[in-house]
């Protein structure tokens, strides 16, 4: 009996998916630093942070697999999250220190919080969504190269 390999996967284009998450990095330091003064929601002000946060980690993950199925970037992203959101939980002087800076707090956050845990949720599920439909647009494009 021959040995059948498993169908490949089309490749990601990595320069639009490095585009893709520098555009989610943007949207979140502006959200940051102008959100909370343009009236927004509070809860679009409180999550919407932590929801672009789990986008972006989709983002990076799709950018450096370009061949890995969706659905196994959208796990690693999700154990990805849920390791940061409970690494919050050990506390030490340096580390909390490091919390406290602008840096800190962006990559790591401050506080525990399992509503984080759904906003990041969310936003693997948006960048996933995004990834097929960048997929599905550069499939039908004509002369497509992925690289």
């Amino acid at each position: 009996m021959a040995e059948t390999s498993p169908p490949k996967t089309r490749a990601r284009s990595r320069w639009i998916t490095i585009a893709f998450c520098v555009a989610i990095i943007v949207s979140g330091l502006l959200l940051r630093r102008f959100g909370p003064g343009l009236g927004l929601p509070f809860i679009v002000v409180k999550y919407g942070g932590s929801l672009l946060w789990g986008t972006m980690v989709y983002a990076l993950l799709a950018s450096t697999a370009v061949r890995r199925p969706a659905a196994q970037l959208a796990a690693l992203a999700a154990l990805i999250a849920l390791s940061v959101e409970l690494f919050r939980l050990w506390h030490t002087p340096w580390l909390d220190a490091f919390r406290l800076t602008t840096p800190g707090a962006l990559l790591l956050g401050r506080v525990f919080s399992p509503w984080n845990l759904v906003a990041y949720a969310v936003g693997i599920g948006l960048g996933w969504g995004a990834d097929r439909l960048l997929r599905r647009a550069g499939s039908a494009s004509p002369g497509n190269v992925s690289r």
